[in-house]
């Protein structure tokens, strides 16, 4: 199983993520995953850079592969725009650039005043979305007529070689039918083996699949599960509310329902190797080609020392 980082740019500015970024390739991490927000989940966070910047500059730092986890290419962006956006970081990345996607939450994607769609028309979008993009990579001039979107006479003049790989996240059943279908690998953040053989029977076959969690590297348990708890609270919260909450204050209230102790139990916090060992075999049991590690807090140079020394 590779190992990879993951950053997080709901929490560190853009010459923090950069550090950090080049850190872990020292360190010996076999890629990079990348958040793709509008909005932190709380205010507590406090950044938020744009991803497709922040691509452009790994693109000239670092030469690990980079994957989107994820954008949603639905509302917020139209998809003509993420497949040139994306086929530009591919070029960039000399083609180690994956584009991660899915359908995403309110709390980035209603900004422009749309209607947040339920769960299943949001598949529907993602599914013609990818089409859409697929076309363009194609190159040429794409004219699309469909049931959510419309492209008249574009043409993406930046292409790599080869089309970026898309991969899907999807955490329920349908969504995991749809991830296999239509997907070059699956994004997830649960070591659940059932999704993961799902996805590999109908359809997925031997298609990569990608996991992630997050860690909190600090002097001591009691410290790592304070600031755990301090800024990613979030988390914790159960059910679709991650996906239909619309605003990070929104995300604060939700978030006083979850207990330190509760934070205590999902996230590896402190400075034990064997927490950290703990969820990379959960991951491994259950099946993922790669899974990509997070820190939350200023630890963050202590947990790739940390990786460097015990696991890569």
């Amino acid at each position: 199983m590779r190992i990879g980082y993951f950053l997080s740019c709901e929490e560190y500015t853009p010459a923090q993520l950069i550090e950090q970024a080049q850190l872990a390739q020292d360190a010996g991490f076999q890629g990079l995953w990348i958040s793709d927000h509008f909005h932190p989940w709380n205010d507590e966070q406090g950044e938020s850079p744009f991803v497709w910047s922040m691509l452009g500059a790994l693109s000239q730092v670092v030469t690990i592969p980079v994957t989107t986890a994820v954008t949603c290419p639905i509302m917020r962006i139209h998809p003509a725009v993420v497949a040139q956006a994306a086929a530009t970081s591919a070029v960039q990345h000399s083609g180690r650039f994956v584009l991660g996607v899915g359908t995403g939450e309110a709390l980035n994607e209603h900004i422009t005043g749309e209607r947040w769609p339920f769960a299943d028309e949001r598949l529907e979008m993602l599914e013609e979305a990818v089409q859409v993009m697929r076309s363009l990579w194609e190159g040429g001039f794409v004219n699309h007529r469909g049931r959510y979107y419309t492209v008249d006479q574009a043409r993406v003049y930046t292409l790599p070689p080869t089309p970026p790989k898309v991969y899907v996240s999807a955490f329920g059943p349908k969504a995991v039918e749809t991830a296999a279908r239509i997907g070059d690998g699956y994004i997830s953040t649960m070591p659940d083996a059932d999704l993961v053989r799902q996805f590999r029977d109908l359809g997925g076959g031997d298609k990569p699949v990608q996991g992630g969690f997050k860690g909190c590297w600090a002097p001591t348990e009691r410290e790592g599960v304070e600031t755990a708890h301090r800024l990613w609270a979030n988390s914790g919260l159960p059910g679709e509310l991650s996906q239909v909450l619309p605003s990070p204050k929104h995300f604060e209230q939700a978030s006083r329902l979850v207990t330190e102790e509760m934070t205590r139990d999902a996230v590896a916090c402190g400075p034990d190797p064997a927490k950290h060992a703990a969820r990379l075999q959960a991951y491994e049991k259950a099946g993922f080609d790669e899974v990509y590690v997070a820190n939350m807090g200023p630890h963050y140079r202590e947990l790739t020392d940390l990786y460097r020394r015990e696991f890569l």
